[in-house]
């Protein structure tokens, strides 16, 4: 881990798979949590006191979508992983090249909901 994300505060840690001891956190992830779940749309929705992420998996040619996982946070720590994870996609980009979405949003359109991946 590279450490913390300081203006960010401990609740997200801004980590890279190089093996960086200088500031370290001891964080326990079971053998299942840790192969974790692949997520090819992600639908976010809102209420006045949370968010909602829902990671699905739609496969070309079904007419739906299995949702494989749902976080909920609260409206800081939303938008604590919103910061964390532009501030992750800038250093992504600076050391991989720029991302792009291959000319489309969804990697499928067959009238679901509209989602933020």
């Amino acid at each position: 881990m590279t450490g913390m994300a300081e203006r960010l505060s401990p609740f997200l840690i801004h980590t890279t798979m190089e093996n960086n001891q200088k500031n370290q956190l001891n964080i326990e992830i079971s053998d299942e949590v840790a192969e974790g779940t692949y997520s090819n749309l992600a639908i976010i929705t809102h209420s006045p006191n949370e968010f909602i992420v829902d990671f699905a998996q739609m496969m070309p040619g079904t007419p739906k979508a299995k949702v494989r996982s749902r976080v909920i946070l609260n409206p800081l720590n939303a938008k604590r992983l919103y910061k964390a994870l532009a501030d992750n996609i800038a250093k992504y980009e600076q050391q991989y090249g720029t991302i792009t979405d291959g000319g489309g949003i969804a990697p499928f359109s067959m009238g679901a909901p509209t989602a933020q991946a």
